[in-house]
């Protein structure tokens, strides 16, 4: 297959996979602030960092507590900006090599089995997202920290130290963290829960599939309706963080950036993800590794079900813009002359052959819809 005809459609993914996720970012943001707080609140309280009566009992008691007493509206998007960034670059990623792998390794299989085997979408899901998270982590710290500063900090919203600290920017809150960390490898803090992490969005579109090949024809595979997208994807994400929560409350602990008061956890915390995780269950308890779970299956139903049907509208207006732009270009001679021109080049490997055939054959096939789309 054109190397080519691999990256046009892994770029296109990736693209309208990052703007779904912008968009059901800003509309689930306060909800994945308060499921933040919840995730980690019984560790501050442990500490006795939090009072009783400052913990909150519930998503909707955490949403009346933080209105009233952190400032109002503008208290639930501590920390948004940065989680827009994290969120649309870790999506474009994803995606990006989601869809390179999976093609990879669809190559030669049969018109009729258009899905890989179980072991191979869990491990493409896997790596796709272990790549993803290399990239993204340290901006995941900075979410967390911002997510939670306000909790730790129980001064009037309008003191000078409250100010200061919803004020404080991206880049202070990194060199905060690696003067806490001891070193540039501190801003990966959590990495090991990511990778554990990656299971979710495996299992998710893994889930997604299943769902999909049981309930819809395989006639509409293509285009199932929005309704039925947003369905399977909400489903699937619901799935997926049942099975994988305990390793989201790890990961927010080890995020926090708290030193406890009583001199532990410091241990703990170097111990990694699944130490973190046993030490969870075996002190706290079974409970104590789902708290706030309700929240955070809300969240995953309408985050994710917007996401990808909104990456469904976009990606089909990336097409549509992408065969009329090539409608224009394939119509002057001098793109054309340049293009058989690097087809006839060879060198050692071939490269410029393979990529030239692959681009033209695309503009060719994107100049004759592009122009039945313009008249």
């Amino acid at each position: 297959m054109p190397r080519a005809s691999k990256l046009l459609p892994s770029l296109g993914h990736a693209s309208s996979g990052a703007a779904g996720t912008v968009i059901s970012t800003l509309l689930t943001y306060p909800l994945d602030l308060v499921n933040t707080r919840l995730k980690v609140q019984r560790q501050l309280r442990l500490d006795d960092s939090l009072s009783e009566d400052e913990c909150y009992r519930s998503v909707f008691d955490a949403f009346v507590k933080i209105y009233d007493t952190e400032g109002g509206i503008p208290a639930f998007f501590a920390g948004l900006s940065a989680d827009v960034l994290k969120s649309a670059a870790d999506s474009f990623l994803f995606f990006l090599f989601y869809t390179w792998f999976r093609a990879r390794r669809l190559v030669g299989r049969h018109p009729d089995l258009p899905y890989l085997r179980v072991v191979e979408e869990l491990a493409v899901g896997a790596a796709a997202g272990a790549c993803a998270k290399l990239f993204t982590t340290p901006v995941s710290n900075v979410v967390t920290r911002r997510q939670t500063a306000s909790l730790l900090d129980r001064s009037p919203p309008s003191s000078p130290t409250r100010k200061q600290q919803t004020q404080e920017g991206f880049w202070e809150v990194l060199r905060e963290i690696q003067a806490e960390k001891g070193g540039v490898f501190g801003l990966w803090a959590g990495y090991s829960a990511s990778l554990v992490l990656t299971l979710n969005p495996s299992l998710t579109f893994f889930l997604q599939a299943i769902l999909k090949r049981v309930l819809v024809d395989r006639k509409k595979w293509d285009d199932p309706g929005s309704g039925i997208t947003f369905l399977l994807a909400a489903m699937s994400k619901v799935g997926a963080t049942a099975v994988t929560y305990p390793f989201q409350i790890g990961k927010a602990r080890l995020q926090m950036g708290h030193k406890s008061s009583k001199g532990e956890g410091e241990k703990e915390k170097r111990g990694g993800i699944f130490n973190t995780v046993a030490s969870i269950r075996r002190e706290e308890g079974v409970r104590a590794l789902y708290d706030g779970i309700g929240g955070e299956l809300l969240k995953g139903f309408f985050n994710h079900g917007t996401t990808m049907l909104t990456k469904d509208v976009v990606h089909g207006v990336i097409i549509k813009l992408y065969y009329i732009v090539a409608g224009f270009l394939v119509q002057w001679p001098a793109l054309k002359r340049i293009l058989v021109g690097r087809m006839r080049k060879r060198n050692e490997k071939g490269g410029w052959q393979l990529v030239g055939r692959g681009v033209l054959a695309d503009l060719v096939k994107g100049g004759r819809i592009g122009a039945s789309m313009m008249r």
